[in-house]
């Protein structure tokens, strides 16, 4: 795939979903990119330099010579996608994309993620970690679970942004303790999507 802006710069830290949603829409449509390593534990995303390009101290930062900066791992992924077939050309099923898009950063990745990254990073016990976080888990893999009963995907019938976005954190949920046996069509959609983005299967 083809972009004006194809020699662009991104800021990412590898152990992050969201960063690693542009890595893989990237290496997916063959689009070149430069990756800075950027660390959210040692605190490089909080730097004078890093918040003079993105004043809210976050990765994924893509940084394109013609246009500057673009935060947030959803709109940088739609605007990488443009004119490609990870975005549904039905406007409805562009819509329903969207709603997952919306519904992962809401309700998925404040559950998942944040579980895994006390638990497998900070390597805090059970004692210190917010009670409640284990049910918000279960309860957002049930909705996707449930979702994937007579689907394969979960916008427009294929592969789409929906899918990238949803299983960048997925794919690690045993990090967090969450044993995705539990929820077969989540499992097995986690392979398919892991096969079409030509990843590596971790569970």
């Amino acid at each position: 795939m083809s972009l004006d802006n194809a020699a662009m710069t991104v800021y990412g830290d590898s152990i992050s979903g969201n960063c690693l949603k542009v890595k893989f829409v990237c290496d997916h449509l063959g689009i070149a990119y430069d990756w800075i390593e950027t660390s959210v534990v040692a605190k490089e995303t909080r730097t004078q330099m890093f918040l003079a390009m993105n004043p809210a101290g976050q990765v994924p930062l893509a940084i394109f010579p013609d246009n500057g900066p673009l935060a947030q791992s959803n709109a940088i992924i739609l605007y990488l996608a443009r004119d490609s077939a990870l975005i549904p050309a039905d406007p409805f099923d562009y819509a329903l994309m969207l709603q997952w898009m919306f519904w992962e950063q809401y309700s998925h990745e404040p559950a998942v993620a944040v579980l895994r990254f006390q638990k497998h990073y900070l390597k805090k016990p059970d004692s210190e970690i917010d009670a409640a976080l284990p049910g918000k888990c279960a309860a957002a893999l049930t909705v996707m679970n449930n979702h994937l009963t007579q689907r394969h995907y979960f916008a427009g019938g294929k592969l789409s942004l929906a899918d990238v976005a949803l299983v960048a954190y997925t794919r690690f949920s045993h990090q967090a303790d969450i044993n995705l046996a539990q929820y077969p069509n989540v499992s097995a959609w986690v392979r398919r999507v892991e096969d079409e983005l030509k990843l590596e299967h971790l569970q």
